[in-house]
């Protein structure tokens, strides 16, 4: 192609502005600090957003990496092990709710899956495999529920 070829090809395209990197660690503090009940922490985590949170792991997997290629794993990473944490006080505190612990496991499952189908991930696998184990202690004995009642399993 001759240089005023590739101007007027140029000329057709509008430049696109790179968009702020997402970071799951701050969305996730934000969030949650925005929904404590009653504004109280003394009254402790809504659990209900607790699991939304959970549930966009996968997705923050995705833009956090896409979106900030240097530090993406690392923001996701610290994002996902900070929500396990809070799930595993909620259960030292006897608070935690089947339907959490399920939301973790899958979110588990949906973040070994996307790892899996992109190159170059294979730290966040080992992130997932970390969590999973921090999730394994606190299910029953046969690993596949939580005080008798079944967690979700892929």
């Amino acid at each position: 192609m001759a240089t005023g070829e590739l101007e007027s090809l140029d000329a057709q395209f509008e430049v696109i502005e790179p968009i702020d990197p997402t970071d799951f660690s701050v969305f996730i503090t934000e969030v949650l600090a925005r929904h404590l009940r009653d504004g109280e922490p003394s009254k402790g985590i809504d659990q209900k957003v607790l699991r939304q949170c959970v549930d966009l792991a996968s997705s923050f997997l995705v833009t956090d990496t896409a979106t900030n290629p240097e530090r993406g794993i690392l923001t996701w990473s610290t994002g996902f092990n900070r929500l396990v944490d809070l799930v595993l006080v909620l259960h030292k505190r006897d608070e935690l709710e089947l339907e959490t612990v399920s939301a973790a496991s899958r979110a588990c499952s949906e973040c070994w899956t996307v790892a899996g189908n992109w190159r170059g991930f294979d730290e966040c696998r080992n992130t997932v495999r970390e969590i999973g184990g921090k999730l394994k202690m606190i299910l029953d004995e046969n690993e596949r529920t939580y005080r008798g009642e079944r967690v979700y399993a892929p």
